[in-house]
């Protein structure tokens, strides 16, 4: 008997990464099995939550024109459709970026007293940051963590090269610290091109590292709670004709996604108890996963991302597939242990 009857999938966001949010809202809200759940699509951006389709028990999905979409009523996380008041029950949170990764829809959710998908607002916000990220878990001994240098916005340019320069090595990677898809990130080779990329990092953030590129194979893990134990899926290595993971290799086929990973048993033990210790040591539920650079001397943390992609083009739906599990399955465990 499932704990839920009315699930809200909410998708959208205030960042860049709007449009993959909603992608991958809709795969997630289409992947729900509908013998068990209604599922209402929120979209929410800006502030503004209107109703964007929903999917009654066994029937079509029904998509809802912009101009006649019904706001959503945040007194109760209720909507009114066709004079009938619906009250959520459950949120599958899958906004990428804020406000549902840095833990803002998270605590509206709390105040409401709505079980949701993805982890508290707390952790979230913890998680959400690069920087804070890496303070918070540093002292996890499973994992090594590159070098980096933080900047706020305001701060001098000068200072920040100065001592990137001083203690960093080249390439070096400048990135917004609470961003995603990498949005605002540049691969900087040399230090005179380290002031443009501080300036197409702050158009995504006030915050930002220049952090110290590692060699190595990129790798990720993704952990769960079944009910039972936190839990991995296989692992996937990514390979790419760009210069990096970048938003283009992403999401536009210029990438190569090998699950499961061609690494050694070992290997991939050591990756799937960094995980687990990450997810613990956080205080995660639900979905997360945690990127990897796999270098000679060792596994380095890249960052960990709690609303992982479900676009039909993400890693997370893939290395579902591998492990043999039914999506519809799948998200079932998450909704009914989280």
């Amino acid at each position: 008997m499932a704990k839920y009857s009315r699930i809200a999938v909410i998708y959208g966001s205030d960042t860049s990464e709007w449009e993959v949010s909603c992608r991958s809202g809709q795969f997630t809200a289409e992947s729900i099995d509908n013998t068990v759940y209604e599922v209402y699509e929120v979209f929410a951006r800006f502030g503004k939550w209107q109703l964007a389709a929903y999917r009654k028990k066994n029937s079509q999905r029904v998509e809802i024109e912009e101009s006649a979409r019904p706001n959503i009523d945040k007194s109760d996380f209720s909507v009114m459709l066709d004079g009938e008041k619906i009250n959520f029950e459950y949120a599958y949170v899958m906004q990428h970026g804020t406000p549902g990764e840095n833990g803002l829809t998270q605590g509206f959710l709390q105040i409401l007293g709505i079980p949701f998908s993805s982890c508290d607002s707390f952790v979230s916000a913890v998680a959400f940051d690069k920087y804070s990220c890496k303070t918070y878990i540093n002292n996890l001994d499973c994992v090594k963590f590159a070098p980096d240098v933080f900047v706020r916005k305001g701060d001098s340019v000068e200072a920040f090269v100065e001592k990137v320069n001083s203690t960093l090595s080249y390439p070096v990677f400048v990135k917004p610290t609470n961003g995603g898809s990498s949005f605002g990130v540049t691969k900087v080779k040399k230090s005179e091109d380290l002031p443009a990329a501080l300036e197409y990092a702050f158009s995504e953030g006030d915050t930002v590292i220049a952090e110290q590129g590692v060699s190595g194979r990129e790798l990720t893990c993704a952990a769960f709670f079944d009910g039972r134990d936190v839990v991995t899926l296989p692992q996937i290595e990514i390979t790419t004709e760009n210069e990096y993971f970048d938003f283009d290799a992403k999401y536009n086929g210029k990438s190569k996604e090998i699950c499961p990973a061609p690494i050694s048993e070992e290997e991939s033990a050591t990756m799937a108890n960094a995980t687990k210790g990450i997810y613990k040591m956080l205080g995660c539920k639900g979905l997360v996963r945690v990127d990897y650079i796999l270098a000679p001397d060792g596994l380095y943390f890249l960052e960990v991302n709690l609303i992982p992609g479900m676009t039909r083009a993400s890693l997370v739906p893939r290395m579902v597939k591998t492990a043999g599990i039914d999506i519809s399955d799948f998200l079932s465990t998450i909704i009914e242990n989280s």
